[in-house]
């Protein structure tokens, strides 16, 4: 989608430089002089890319362009609107960033820096949107589907999997590091599923003890225990027709592995203290981010029961393999915490703090990940962007050392200065993208041969 830019300006002369500048870069514009004009042509154009002068008629002082600003949030709350003024107006200027402005300019306004901030702003909104989308396409089926979203290869192949396993029923084994994603991916197998009207139901082979956990999944009869006073139908009954997720299946004692295997080789059931078996029809979807395959060389696990579960083994890849999908998850998981956050507003992530996210390790992957955007939604106490300083210690130090070459010697000039911000913005954009220049361009909101161009001209590859 082609963005529009809204310039306001009671200069006509400044508002024929920036028009004919942002055409160039293939940004539709529209342009208002004063107030009025400059609601009207918002409502008009539905642009959400606004470049605005403070100093606005009738007074000609910076308190009209600050109030006008105000009103467009107020009106369009996610528009990006690039503050521009004069040196004595910094401070208003800083004021309006935190009541929601995207960035701010000082006069006089070099173009490329110009380009720079309104292509950064571009970029953003397409983030957001895509977000968006993911968020409608995805809550409609499956609730919180954190874990689904993504465009790295590794996530694309598992996914790709995941739709091929769930319309038949061959048992399914997931695995992956703690906090990946197991058990919504599991859950999305099953809404996929022929058996997706009927009980999805998980638990924890880990979290119960052994006796506890074969009553849990087979049932008991009254009296068959001290504490059995009446039947108990289990989870295998609970789930008939159904999907059953055996989550951390290599915790399962051995004695409990030989009777889950006698389940998936002829869908009965004995219940514990009963004389006769039950019949189900239940697919088993099992996860575990132990290796399995050690432990049945290790006689921990058996080696029949190995390949029962793994009828299809679908590997989730950590966070930190995943590194072009984190602004995308980081984003996500931030919308979500303003659930948590009375009155919080419509929030961003500075390119900053983005770079240090990028720069962790992430070992509880999404939980992790997610609790650090709730953690940072806090800390920046309404204001409209996550800053490096609304991150945990751990995280605002973990950001790289600028590439060699990226920094400006001491004393470079202002085009010097600008040469080297865009050239860390789009090395950024290609390690974030994993080197895919046709997403990059968008992350940018460059065209894809303006990318190339810009990439041979700073000696980029």
């Amino acid at each position: 989608m082609t963005e529009t830019v809204l310039l306001i300006d009671d200069d006509p002369g400044f508002r024929d430089a920036y028009r004919e500048l942002l055409a160039l870069e293939g940004y539709a514009v529209a342009e208002a002089g004063a107030a009025p004009k400059a609601l009207s042509e918002l409502r008009r154009t539905s642009a959400r890319l606004v470049v605005l002068d403070l100093m606005l008629p009738p007074t000609g002082r910076a308190e009209e362009g600050a109030a006008l600003a105000d009103r467009l949030l107020a009106e369009r709350p996610a528009a990006k609107v690039i503050v521009v003024s004069g040196a004595g107006e910094t401070p208003l200027a800083l004021r309006l960033v935190e009541r929601g402005a995207y960035d701010f300019l000082a006069k006089p306004v070099d173009p490329d820096v110009l380009l720079s901030v309104v292509a950064r702003a571009a970029a953003r909104l397409a983030l957001e949107d895509r977000v968006a989308e993911l968020e409608r396409s995805l809550a409609a089926r499956e609730g919180d589907a954190s874990a689904m979203l993504g465009q790295s290869p590794a996530f694309l192949e598992a996914r790709t999997l995941c739709e091929r396993a769930a319309p038949t029923d061959v048992p399914v084994l997931i695995t992956g590091d703690s906090g990946t994603g197991k058990e919504v991916f599991a859950r999305y197998l099953h809404a996929r599923s022929r058996r997706k009207d009927k009980a999805f139901i998980a638990v924890n082979c880990g979290a119960l003890a052994p006796t506890l956990l074969e009553s849990t999944l087979f049932g008991h009869r009254k009296g068959a225990f001290t504490s059995a006073i009446k039947d108990a139908p289990g989870l295998f009954v609970e789930a008939d027709g159904g999907t059953l997720f055996l989550d951390e299946i290599g915790d399962m004692e051995p004695a409990l592995q030989v009777k889950l295997l006698r389940v998936l080789e002829t869908g009965e059931i004995l219940p514990v203290g009963a004389a006769r078996p039950l019949t189900v029809d239940v697919r088993v979807v099992s996860a575990t981010h132990r290796a399995l395959e050690s432990m049945v060389a290790d006689r921990t696990f058996r080696d029949d029961l190995y390949w029962r579960v793994r009828g299809i083994e679908i590997a989730l890849p950590r966070l930190a393999d995943r590194v072009g999908d984190l602004p995308l998850l980081a984003q996500h998981f931030l919308n979500l915490s303003r659930a948590l956050v009375p009155r919080s507003p419509a929030t961003a992530i500075s390119p900053g703090a983005m770079r240090r996210l990028e720069a962790c390790d992430w070992p509880g992957n999404l939980r992790e990940l997610r609790h650090e955007m709730q953690r940072a939604l806090v800390m920046a106490g309404g204001r409209g962007e996550i800053l490096e300083e609304d991150l945990s210690p751990a995280r605002r130090g973990s950001a790289p050392a600028a590439p060699a070459g990226d920094e400006p010697a001491e004393g470079a000039t202002l085009e010097e200065k600008i040469a080297a911000l865009e050239r860390r913005e789009i090395a950024a954009a290609l390690r974030a993208t994993q080197g895919n220049r046709s997403q990059a361009a968008a992350w940018l909101g460059l065209s894809r041969q303006g990318l190339l161009n810009k990439m041979d001209r700073h000696g980029l590859k």
